[in-house]
């Protein structure tokens, strides 16, 4: 989930940072912290960091040097009995103000419309690993559906076991996305490493797709394919595309993120991406540890911002290391991750020296 009031509030405010050539640091500090919502929203929670691909694109492959751990119920519960789902009224005008300053329509399918008509509302339940290994999947969606929030995670679809996703299907799981980089075994397996296998996976999700039909289960099954630039991508997206015509399914192509990581030096599609970076007021993540972070890029937990295992979220979210993060943001502080290694611009960039907090 992200905060849609927050969003909304700032809308303006980006395009006049864009445009204006005389930005008062003390004056947008203090309206940032006028807009964000003291009750925290969580965007993400990473149930577990276990992953048995390879993907040439993750950080986890060569850099994650935290340990292996999935997150444990009573600290999942304790963080999901603090969330609250937008309101029908929030979410209509969540909804018109997407359709009116975004241009994007309601009922479209894409990257942007994939974020902006869903990522909001959903507690996202990956980060650095596989739900598809974490066997309290299912208890976990339930938590959820009994809250009225919707859930949604991504995950390699070579992992599937079809008796437990159709459980996953009954506690309600509103999206499943399945990452699929090729038609060709080989090319997928270049991208996603030797575990990988798209004959297979297509084979589980046709049956999956079948037993929606039959069964009326409601959740929405998204395939999308990562951009990597690959000279060969353009062409195995058409053939995924061929491959589900006809099928009830999302299908998009995403542009990838963590560009740093591999400085590939790629364009984005995404408004996500393009925008400055709204998650020290947006949301917060809990990671499988139980620590909260600013974000799921952060994938060593190199800022940690309190312990959802000892304190509330409205106390890690009004805490004094959340307000120097925001205010670190606006500084630009060398040596933070944020400044020197995400793709996303921060607020700080935007600003001048004049009226230094």
């Amino acid at each position: 989930m992200i905060d849609i009031q927050f969003y909304m509030r700032v809308f303006e405010l980006k395009h006049l940072l864009e445009s204006s050539k005389k930005k008062d640091k003390c004056s947008l500090f203090s309206t940032l912290e006028e807009y964000r919502s003291l009750r925290p929203v969580v965007y993400n929670i990473e149930t577990t960091n276990d992953c048995n691909m390879r993907c040439e694109m993750c950080p986890r492959t060569t850099m994650m040097t935290r340990p292996v751990e999935t997150l444990d119920i009573a600290t999942y519960k304790k963080v999901v009995g603090q969330l609250e789902p937008h309101s029908e009224s929030q979410w209509g005008k969540w909804e018109s103000f997407v359709e009116r300053c975004y241009g994007i329509p309601r009922n479209s399918m894409s990257e942007n419309h994939f974020f902006l008509y869903i990522i909001p509302k959903v507690v996202v339940l990956h980060g650095y690993g596989d739900p598809l290994l974490d066997e309290m999947m299912p208890e976990r969606i339930a938590l959820l559906t009994e809250k009225n929030i919707p859930s949604y995670f991504s995950c390699n679809p070579t992992n599937t076991s079809i008796e437990k996703t159709v459980k996953m299907f009954e506690s309600g799981l509103s999206y499943i996305k399945y990452s699929i980089e090729a038609t060709d075994n080989t090319r997928h397996r270049e991208v996603r490493g030797n575990a990988s296998n798209f004959t297979e996976s297509y084979s589980k999700i046709l049956k999956l797709l079948d037993l929606k039909t039959k069964c009326h289960y409601q959740t929405v099954i998204v395939i999308t394919m990562l951009n990597l630039g690959k000279s060969w991508q353009e062409e195995e997206f058409k053939k995924l595309q061929y491959a589900f015509a006809g099928r009830d399914v999302y299908i998009y192509l995403k542009s990838q993120d963590q560009m740093w990581y591999e400085d590939t030096k790629q364009k984005t599609e995404s408004i996500h991406w393009t925008e400055f970076c709204q998650f020290p007021w947006s949301s917060m993540t809990v990671k499988s540890n139980g620590e909260a972070v600013q974000c799921v890029e952060d994938f060593n937990n190199a800022i940690v911002l309190g312990d959802a295992r000892r304190e509330s979220l409205h106390d890690i979210w009004n805490g004094e290391k959340y307000r120097k993060l925001r205010q670190d943001h606006f500084d630009l502080t060398p040596s933070l991750k944020c400044t020197e290694q995400c793709d996303m611009r921060l607020i700080g960039s935007y600003i001048t020296s004049k009226g230094r907090r």
